[in-house]
């Protein structure tokens, strides 16, 4: 595996079979996520929460990365239906790490894909910044 960028080596997670609905807070838009149009928006895995917010027309999960495990931008805290969100990969929580309020439902959105079994809702923090800084010349 590579130490630059795990990701890139992972075997993404299975995408949902069935449809299910996501709600976003503190907004409190739901989004009814398809299987068949997946994904939405090629960003992160194919079915993640972040791909399903792209979908939805949500902007306020951030990706400074684009959504390949680099960063910790994309934190989001999965209020409802955890259980059946793809499980967190060690580069994941190496990722989470670097992220402020982290708590014991914080995933990165670019990695959590639901399985489709139950709805989620999903509260995007509002310290969720960019913390990712370009090398000066």
């Amino acid at each position: 595996m590579s130490a630059q960028n795990p990701y890139l080596e992972a075997e993404p997670p299975k995408a949902p079979a069935r449809r299910y609905r996501v709600t976003f807070l503190p907004e409190g838009r739901t989004f009814e996520v398809d299987p068949a149009r997946l994904p939405y928006d090629r960003v992160g895995h194919p079915g993640s929460l972040l791909d399903v917010s792209n979908g939805a027309g949500e902007t306020g999960i951030d990706h400074a990365c684009g959504g390949v495990c680099a960063c910790s931008t994309c934190h989001i805290i999965v209020r409802e239906g955890l259980s059946s969100c793809s499980e967190m990969t060690e580069a994941e929580a190496d990722m989470l790490d670097n992220a402020p309020g982290v708590t014991a439902h914080s995933r990165l959105a670019c990695q959590t894909v639901p399985d489709g079994s139950c709805d989620l809702v999903v509260e995007i923090p509002d310290w969720n910044r960019n913390y990712v800084r370009e090398e000066e010349h």
